[in-house]
């Protein structure tokens, strides 16, 4: 889909890299949720943008097996703009297959 090496797409926006999709979701989750963010579990390139999953600690517990953990699911336009964001799952971190 790219039409040249410089990262323009068919419609003329430019497109953020995966990484840059991931970093820019990761913060801006992270100010508005004030949270800091764990990883990056799922990211996928859309013809508008970006979707990505970002897991984030919502209360540290000792022992840290018993900390609540969440995924957010992050919506970004092709320069990194959020557009949506949304909680899709809570859990504790010692919960085996959390799927």
């Amino acid at each position: 889909m790219t039409s040249s090496a410089q990262g323009r797409t068919d419609k003329g926006s430019p497109r953020m890299s995966a990484v840059e999709a991931a970093r820019e979701a990761s913060a801006q989750l992270a100010e508005l949720v004030g949270r800091r963010p764990y990883a990056v579990t799922s990211l996928r390139a859309g013809d508008e943008g970006w979707a990505v999953d970002v897991e984030v600690t919502e209360i540290e517990r000792i022992p840290d097996t018993a900390s609540v953990m969440a995924t957010y699911h992050v919506e970004l336009d092709r320069e990194g703009r959020l557009m949506a964001y949304e909680q899709t799952k809570r859990y504790s971190r010692g919960q085996a297959g959390r799927g």
